[in-house]
């Protein structure tokens, strides 16, 4: 894949920094747009340490109709683009519904108004489990039919496919994977790049080691009486360079035009879930800490299960989650030991 040049947009943040890293492990030639706003600079800094590369970085907002023109005229060499830039907290979503439809939606338009423009284009769209709404089916698979999302964000994405879906009708030219994330964690075990949420974490592992570290007080563990084997929450987690590395697969489908259909979706997770007490559990094995915690009331929102069915991403696309949650809970902590001390 050498000299075949691919756009990560969003790639400073937590996801797409990990899939440019593996990117550049595979020869492509990486351009990063973000525009900063919730992902730092240094990051670049991380990912040369790890490749010893550093891609090309431009700075800017993807609601900037003109910038984004101007971005693809100065680059009409672009072999793929892997689409991570949006908005993701699901709480806040709730709050600022329409700065989520202008980030998510109105940004992955502007996008496609270009490629559109191209004689082949290569999508790989970065989806999420929220798509499903709330479902009854455990695990949840692909072929089941999408509920109402429960959440402008959940929402956003949901809309995002029906944009690529049909524009992939329209446009013959267009081929796109949309990847539905369970839930990712982890870090690289070089500590050189991590997940880093900017003010409170909204996603659990973070909090763990934030807590463990002091920052926090304590862990809440939002209900101790859901239907589950110890009462807490049962998600699916998944090591963060396992997603990225199901990234350049489903790009490397789209490349070598083995895609069954110009749409195609499919499940990452690992497969299997785990309770949120099995989590503080797996953490307290692999750090030797105690952590505090206290459960409290049930989250609104919140739903008991949430697992993926992966064998279509296991069987069609030739991928499958390799780390143990042990393995990506101690990177998580690695991580944050790093950027502590």
């Amino acid at each position: 894949m050498l000299n075949r040049k691919i756009l990560v947009t969003g790639g400073l943040g937590y996801i797409g920094s990990h899939t440019v890293v593996e990117l550049q492990n595979e020869g492509f030639d990486v351009v990063v747009i973000d525009d900063l706003s919730n992902s730092s600079i240094a990051v670049l800094d991380g990912i040369e340490a790890i490749t010893g590369k550093q891609p090309i970085f431009e700075q800017f907002d993807l609601r900037d109709k003109q910038k984004v023109q101007d971005f693809f005229k100065n680059h009409n060499n672009i072999d793929g683009v892997i689409h991570f830039a949006a908005s993701k907290a699901v709480g806040e979503s709730v709050v600022k519904p329409l700065l989520y439809y202008e980030n998510n939606v109105v940004t992955l338009i502007y996008l496609l108004q270009e490629l559109e423009k191209k004689n082949k284009s290569h999508f790989i769209f970065s989806s999420s489990r929220t798509v499903y709404g709330r479902l009854d089916d455990k695990p949840m698979s692909e072929n089941l039919s999408l509920k109402s999302a429960e959440s402008p964000y959940g929402n956003t994405k949901k809309i995002g496919e029906d944009i690529l879906k049909d524009t992939c009708m329209a446009k013959q030219n267009l081929s796109v994977v949309s990847l539905r994330y369970f839930n990712p964690i982890g870090a690289h075990s070089s500590s050189m790049i991590g997940e880093l949420p900017l003010g409170e974490p909204q996603n659990l592992v973070p909090y763990i080691t934030q807590t463990a570290m002091g920052i926090h007080k304590e862990l809440k563990v939002f209900g101790g009486d859901w239907p589950t084997k110890d009462g807490t929450c049962i998600r699916d987690y998944l090591h963060v360079v396992d997603l990225a590395k199901a990234h350049i697969t489903a790009l490397k489908r789209l490349l070598n035009g083995e895609n069954e259909s110009n749409f195609e979706y499919f499940n990452l997770g690992s497969g299997k879930g785990n309770t949120v007490l099995e989590v503080i559990d797996s953490f307290e094995r692999v750090s030797g800490r105690k952590l505090k915690y206290q459960i409290v009331g049930r989250r609104s929102g919140d739903d008991a299960i949430a697992y993926a069915d992966t064998n279509k991403a296991n069987e069609v696309l030739g991928w499958k989650a390799e780390s143990t949650l042990d393995e990506a809970i101690k990177s998580a902590w690695d991580w944050e030991q790093k950027i502590r001390n």
